[in-house]
Parts: structure tokens; sequence; C-alpha cells
């Protein structure tokens, strides 16, 4: 019987150095779209798919982030007391249960395998999942609950997965596939950031996985690979080296790159179109903007 995936692992350690001189004082992980910061995108998607355990990889100067998920009764006294409900209920929607959320120091930066490894003791021998909050990924059901209900049937260690431009592939881990039945493809190997001209495909890996906690002892023996970290890459690779299986899961709807400036802006535009309050408004800006250089042509 397959376990339930109810464990994901956040890896958010890392310095936003793209987003200086904002990440100076502010983790990435909260600057916001529109008016929720990253890290809640990802924490929706992962309540969507039953993830009820949440461990954040985190490193120095991001309390910040560890805040944002605390209680905050000023601010709740005060919004009650103006008998502003609809701004509470956001408010507390943000809150997570004591014991919901673990925080571990990754102390050096090795590497997105060497994240996750941090977290290996909270993991234990379950099966669990890794969300990139740089990946935000807009769909009528999330990423990760598409994935959990494929999982159910394939088990093993699954990423997900999506074409990008051949000129893109060294920036990615890609996928060489070994059977293709539209949304599930089975993998014969994985291939870190390969070097231009020699991907196998140009179906990548996207900032989600279920993986085997085999991938965790994996993680103890691999060598450095591509850039000289730790890659979770090459970990699950190893899965297939073993003979133990390994998915790629095309999933249904748009991924934002929110870790570069222009995916970042790009998101903003479509998540701001989609709210009700401010879609015609901002609509008649952007058609405004667009049409004052037709005009001065």
């Amino acid at each position: 019987m397959k376990r339930k995936v109810t464990k994901a692992i956040f890896p958010v350690a890392g310095l936003g150095t793209r987003f200086l001189p904002a990440t100076k004082s502010i983790p990435k992980e909260i600057m916001t779209l529109v008016d929720r910061p990253l890290i809640q995108y990802a924490i929706d998607e992962a309540r969507a798919a039953g993830i009820t355990e949440f461990i954040f990889v985190t490193s120095r100067g991001k309390g910040a982030l560890e805040d944002y998920f605390d209680n905050a009764p000023v601010l709740e006294a005060a919004l009650r007391r103006d008998g502003k409900d609809k701004l509470l209920d956001i408010l507390n929607s943000t809150n997570m249960e004591s014991g919901a959320i673990a925080y571990i120091r990754q102390h050096k930066a090795l590497g997105l395998g060497h994240a996750v490894w941090c977290a290996r003791r909270l993991i234990g021998d379950e099966p669990f999942a890794v969300i990139l909050p740089d990946d935000v990924i807009a769909g009528e059901k999330s990423c990760l609950q598409q994935m959990v209900e494929a999982y159910e049937e394939t088990g093993g260690s699954m990423v997900a997965a999506m074409e990008v431009p051949p000129e893109k592939t060294s920036s990615y881990g890609i996928l060489d596939v070994a059977d293709d039945s539209e949304r599930l493809v089975s993998v014969n190997k994985m291939v870190e950031k390969p070097a231009e001209g020699t991907a196998p495909s140009n179906l990548a890996v996207i900032g989600r996985y279920i993986l085997s906690p085999d991938v965790l002892e994996n993680l103890e023996t691999i060598d450095r690979g591509a850039g000289g970290e730790i890659q979770l890459t090459d970990a699950i690779a190893k899965e297939i080296e073993l003979g133990r299986g390994v998915h790629g899961y095309r999933f249904e709807g748009q991924r934002f790159d929110c870790g570069s400036k222009a995916g970042f802006l790009q998101a903003t535009v479509a998540f701001a179109l989609q709210r009700e309050e401010l879609r015609d408004e901002f609509a008649q800006y952007l058609s405004d903007l667009t049409s004052l250089p037709r005009a001065a042509q």
C-alpha cells in the first residue's frame, strides 16, 4: 500500500540576489504578487494537495519569513475592533497551526540537493513533496494536487515537467523519456543543465517533486554535480540506475518563473487580471499604456 504524501519541503535559503536591493532587508519569498507573498502561493498549493506538515529549509536573515506564518495579535485585535471581518479572515488564513511548520537551517549554500538533505530527519521513511516557491503555477487544480493523484497510481518518484525552447535546455534538468503517455512519462535518464546541443529532449523539470525517501539516501553518497553543488536531479537519476521508477508529469497550468524579474512582472500582471476587483481598471490601464507607442508613430 502506497503511503500518502503529507510532508513537503520548501527550500528557501537562497539570498535572492537577482532582486537586490529589495532582498537586502526582506526574504525574496515574502515579495508579493499583487497582495500575497510568493510563499503563500506555495503553501496554498501544498494544502490543496493534502499536505499537513510544512518544512522550511532556511538560512540567516529569514526571520520575516518565519514571522509571516505566526499570529499577529495586535493587528488581529485592530481589525476586529474596526469590524473589518473580511480582512480578518484573510489574515487568519495565513496562520499556521502550532506544530504544523518546522524550520531547518542550511548553513552552507551547497545546492538544492543539499537543502533537501538537511530535512532528512523530519522526513524519515515517508514519501515527501518538494516545492520551489520561485515557480508559481496557476491552474484550475493545483500542480501538486495533480501530481499526488498521479502518484497514487505510479508510486516511486515523480517530477513536474514542461516543454521549454531548445535554446533554454541548458538552464534546466532535462528528461530523457523512455515512454510517453501524454501527461505521464516514464524517465530513462535525467541530465542537469546539459551543454548546448546535447539535451536528450526539451522536457524540463520544474520546481515540484514527489520523492521516495530513498532519494535522501542517494543524497548521502552522490558526488557534487553541475556548478559544484549537490544536485537533487542527480539523486533522482540514481533511482533510475537502481531500477526504481521515476516519472515526469506534464501538469495543466501556467508556470511563471518568479526567480527572474521578467517572470515576476508577468505573474503580477496575470494575477492582477484574475482579480475581479482589479481586472477592469488594470486592463484599461494596460490598454492605454500599450496604445501610447502606436499613437506616437
